[in-house]
């Protein structure tokens, strides 16, 4: 709420804030593309697949109703998501949708 108001107030009185002189980034001697060329980049770190039980955080020594109870409660979560207007929250919700299903299937049959 105080944001709007701010924003109002700057937007009514005509006042725009002193924009910063930004300093440029230097980059190391030879540039990023040279040290990636080299091999001095540091390499990325493998992703870590995970499994639907993991991803619906359902362990071996839940019983029947504490599974069913599980995904219930992810179903409702993620179901809200799945249609959001932010991708990304859309393709989490999408991932989390078919691990639920999987794991439905694993463990009381065909839907």
């Amino acid at each position: 709420m105080f944001k709007i108001l701010k924003s109002l107030s700057k937007s009514l009185t005509g006042h725009k804030p002193a924009t910063e002189v930004k300093k440029p980034v230097e980059t190391p001697k030879g540039g990023v593309l040279n040290q990636v060329a080299k091999g001095n980049a540091a390499p990325a770190a493998p992703a870590k697949v995970q499994t639907p039980e993991e991803l619906c955080e359902i362990t071996p020594k839940m019983s029947k109703d504490e599974v069913r109870a599980q995904l219930k409660l992810l179903y409702r979560r993620f179901n809200r998501s799945a249609s959001s207007l932010d991708a990304k929250v859309r393709g989490e919700a999408e991932t989390m949708l078919n691990a639920i299903v999987d794991v439905r299937e694993k463990h009381f049959g065909e839907i």
